[in-house]
């Protein structure tokens, strides 16, 4: 941990025993979990995330300091529903500071948290919702399967608006500042220019897709995780899966929805989840016009390509959603969306 004076120093015995008994393990599984920031020189503090985006976040505020940045969850799985095994409480108890999303949304992490205080363990806790104004969940949600904490009942999925996701850095950088207080300067610049020419553009860019739409309703066929854009665009998410495992068949009443939806407004392209079922976007093809469906992602996790090109977040909405969302909303056919080859690569992906 650092002191009041920035000093780096000792941990809790109990987190040098931890380390001695599971340092060797540790080191074999660290392939298996998600990225690091870290360099080789690294001998500063360490700050693991719960979710993709605000390891995102976080490394980018921590560019150019000594602290490193983990990321727990592995590549390909999806940073909600993922059930972590007892090394990664090995690794948020050998941290010195752990990112979560707040009270409810991932159990897991609230029960390492509960672990953490009940055990006197010093790990920092940086609560990256704390202040964020959350909406309703959707109609079509029962407010019984997913609940956040307090605010049971609201959607959790914030960090979809970029405007609402500076509010999370702002908490990032206030942790990372605690964490290693000589660097301040430092990590403030980089979360001031991070949500300034980064966050704000992607808003602006977003909004500049569904300004441009005359249609302003988006058919999914995945669980409905992007209210967050809908309320911040103006435009209407309709998610075929109205329940939030977005897995099996389609109930008859869902499918006769999406049907009516895509009748009316004339809709050949949907949007399909990376991290989701395919057989809901295949089942509705069978069933409607719809040629074909087209990724988004609510960035709760990543794959191995994208690991190896470095995306984060800001990748990510250029290189998967911002494409999607212009062809759905039928701005720009699939063939014009996207960098090179991105409609033959993403068309009804598997």
């Amino acid at each position: 941990m650092n002191d009041t004076n920035g000093n780096f120093s000792s941990r809790l015995s109990r987190r040098q025993a931890l380390a001695v008994g599971g340092g060797a393990l540790l080191s074999g599984i660290a392939g298996c979990l998600g990225e690091t920031n870290a360099s080789p020189d690294d001998d500063g503090p360490t700050a693991v995330a719960s979710f993709f985006s605000f390891y995102d976040f976080a490394r980018k505020i921590a560019d150019g300091t000594s602290i490193t940045v983990e990321n727990l969850v592995p590549v390909g799985m999806h940073g909600h529903g993922w059930q972590p095994n007892a090394q990664v409480n090995i690794k948020v108890n050998e941290a010195d500071a752990f990112l979560h999303v707040g009270p409810g949304f991932q159990p897991w992490a609230d029960r390492i948290i509960q672990t953490l205080e009940d055990d006197n363990v010093d790990t920092q806790l940086i609560n990256v919702r704390e202040g964020v104004e959350l909406v309703d969940l959707a109609a079509s949600l029962d407010p019984d399967e997913e609940g956040v904490g307090e605010q049971q009942g609201k959607d959790p999925h914030f960090w979809l608006d970029p405007y609402r996701a500076k509010t999370s850095v702002d908490n990032i950088t206030e942790g990372l500042v605690e964490l290693s207080p000589a660097e301040e300067d430092t990590i403030r610049e980089n979360a001031e220019t991070y949500k300034s020419e980064r966050l704000d553009q992607i808003d602006a860019d977003y909004q500049a897709i569904f300004d441009a739409a005359e249609r302003d309703v988006v058919q999914l066929a995945a669980h409905n995780a992007f209210q967050y854009i809908g309320v911040r665009y103006g435009v209407e998410m309709r998610p075929l899966v109205t329940n939030l495992a977005a897995s099996g068949d389609v109930s008859p009443g869902d499918m006769r929805r999406a049907q009516e939806t895509i009748e009316e407004h004339d809709i050949r392209y949907i949007a399909n989840g990376v991290f989701e079922s395919r057989r809901p976007a295949v089942q509705l093809m069978e069933e409607t016009d719809v040629e074909a469906y087209f990724p988004v992602t609510p960035y709760a996790g990543v794959r191995e390509e994208w690991v190896e090109e470095n995306w984060g977040y800001e990748e990510i909405a250029y290189n998967i959603n911002m494409p999607t969302f212009e062809v759905v909303l039928g701005n720009k056919l699939p063939e014009e969306a996207g960098p090179d080859g991105w409609a033959e690569e993403w068309r009804n992906f598997q």
